[in-house]
Parts: C-alpha cells; structure tokens; sequence
C-alpha cells in the first residue's frame, strides 16, 4: 500500500484551513482517509472565538477515531456524531447558529478487505480507480446547480445559499447535515486508489481544464500529490499575470490539499 499526502497553504502569512489524515488499522483490517476544506469567513464575521484551524482540527481528529474505532457507524453516521461532538467543544462559548460559523466540506472513505466505503460533501472531490484504470469521481454537485449568478456575491451565498435547501451544504454545527453526503460503497476489489482533493487542488480540471479526472490521477500518479499542486500554482500564476481570466473574483492561490491512496 503506498500513501502520499500533500497540503500547501494558498498564502505562507496564512494559517492553512485544509486539513487531511490517512490512517490504518493494522495489517489486513484497511484504513481511513479524510480531507477538510475550512470555509473562510469574512473578517470577524462567524459568531466564533476560533479559528477555521480549529475547527477542522477537532472535526478532522473525530472522523479518523470514529471511523477507526466505530466500524458497526457507516459513513454518515461518524460524520454526524462527529460534527455534534465538535459543536459541543465551543457551543458554551460562540454562536453556532450564526451562518458563517466554522464550516468545512469534507472527503472521507474508509476501506477493508472486503468494502470501500465513501462520503462527499460540498465541493471536495473523491476519485475512485478500477483496476483497469477507470475513473469514477465522486463529487457533490449542489454549488453547480445554484441557480446562475448566485456566487456573484459571497454574502448572498452565505445569507440564502449556505446550509439551506435549493442551496449547497457544508459540515458545520448541524449534526442532521451528514443526511445530505453523497455516500456509498463497492467491493474492495473494484477499486485499486483513492485520490481525495479540495478546491485548491482539483482546479487543475474544474477551473484550468487541464484535462479530466482520469488526466488529473495520470500527473498524481506520475508527479505525486505535490506535482499535482506544483502545476496548479504555475497556472494561477499565469493565470493572475494575464488578469485573472479564470480566477476572477476568487483567490489567486488558495489552500490546496491532495491525498492518493494506493490499495
């Protein structure tokens, strides 16, 4: 089994709000792998005396344990509890019905010898590869199906959008939201790596169009998770020196996460 885990921040100054963790159970039992994209909220605008960091720290450390520790849980279930456990370490001290409060979008999958399980929520990526090379991404589609000139503004995202039917959902206070997770399950034997990918990461296809899925696991596999990060930044870079054709309204780097699991 090969494991290859990369994160960069979008800017050095900047803590990094990814956050991701491969762990497994021991020779024969399979693993775990998570990957968060803290949700950046305006400047003191979230309710919360934490951090993004924080946030995704505490989640992220729950998803692995329960997942590890609670195999009788599915997917859905661990994210749930382990939302609710997270909500409860700061709901005596911040606002966690504020819209804005500490949020991320999660990958998960957990694999045995026998089952691969996984769960997508917002806009994180999970890529599943059959033996033959077939690539089978596993996306959660909401944010492309709202309704044309929502994203114009980030405050009408956060106010109407966020958390809320017709809009898109990501992990934040609400335990009830691991309901709304694209999830499911294959045969162990159908799938040979998982490669899991926030925003920052996957927009070598979705922003840049380098090329589709199966391309994108072809430079994984090649260059690694950090080659994959490597040409994403070189096309911001050019892409911020032409203007911002493609980033426009968005960062020009933002934090940037790939793991590649090869079973």
């Amino acid at each position: 089994m090969t494991l290859r885990l990369v994160t960069v921040p979008g800017d050095p100054e900047r803590p990094n709000e990814d956050w991701a963790s491969t762990a497994l159970s021991g020779p024969g039992q399979g693993g775990v792998l998570v990957v968060l994209d803290g949700v950046t909220p305006p400047k003191g605008d979230d309710g919360c005396v934490h951090s993004v960091p924080w946030f995704t720290e505490r989640l992220g450390g729950a998803l692995v344990e329960l997942s590890g520790s609670r195999r009788d849980m599915d997917l859905a279930e661990i994210l749930s509890a382990s939302i609710r456990r997270t909500a409860d370490a700061h709901r005596s001290t911040c606002d966690l019905s504020h819209v804005r409060t500490p949020q991320a979008t999660v990958a998960l999958a957990r694999w045995s010898e026998h089952a691969i399980e996984y769960l997508v929520l917002s806009d994180a990526v999970l890529l599943l590869e059959a033996p033959d090379g077939t690539v089978r991404p596993v996306l959660d589609d909401r944010l492309d199906r709202l309704p044309p000139g929502s994203l114009a503004s980030a405050a009408l995202v956060d106010s109407r959008l966020r958390n809320q039917e017709g809009g898109f959902f990501t992990a934040a206070a609400d335990p009830a939201v691991a309901s709304r997770a694209v999830t499911g399950t294959v045969p162990a034997d159908a799938v040979r790596s998982l490669t899991a990918l926030t925003d920052g990461a996957s927009r070598w296809t979705e922003v840049f169009h380098e090329g589709d899925w199966t391309a994108l696991l072809g430079l994984v596999r090649e260059a690694g998770p950090e080659g994959l990060i490597d040409r994403v930044r070189e096309l911001e870079e050019a892409d911020a020196a032409a203007g911002r054709v493609r980033l426009r309204g968005s960062k020009t780097h933002d934090d940037a996460t790939a793991v590649f699991v090869e079973l």
